[in-house]
């Protein structure tokens, strides 16, 4: 993460101790993290995808509201901090890059640094079991 605010840093840091499922983006909105937690339930290791950028991971893991339709980008709790920096949250499906369909309960929030500075966000999320 060289050339990364230090809060980028740290928050990357204090998401490799903690249990949650933890997915942090730049000021950009371009993946520079997901944790082990979140590894299970996007379905792929983070050392496996990389970073990339939030037009590939808004869409990826094909995002679709309770009834099954395709929710927007501009939709997705994460994206919705990053543009209106506000904390969101919202309940959807993904299918995760194993394949598997699963429900999760996303809150996502943006990363204000001293001086109002925008740093980028984070989204905490959960499985919701069927």
């Amino acid at each position: 993460m060289s050339q990364h605010e230090i809060e980028l840093i740290l928050a990357r840091h204090l998401s490799e101790h903690l249990a949650m499922p933890i997915f942090i983006v730049d000021p950009a909105g371009d993946l520079l993290f997901y944790n082990e937690p979140a590894e299970a339930i996007l379905g792929e290791r983070f050392d496996e995808t990389g970073p990339m950028p939030a037009s590939r991971w808004s869409t990826i893991f094909q995002p679709v509201d309770q009834d099954g339709k395709p929710l927007s980008p501009d939709d997705l709790p994460l994206v919705v901090a990053m543009t209106t920096h506000r904390p969101a949250h919202k309940i959807f499906g993904i299918r995760g890059l194993d394949g598997a369909q699963r429900q999760i309960a996303v809150t996502a929030f943006p990363l204000i640094g001293q001086a109002e500075r925008y740093l980028g966000a984070v989204a905490i999320f959960w499985e919701i079991p069927e």
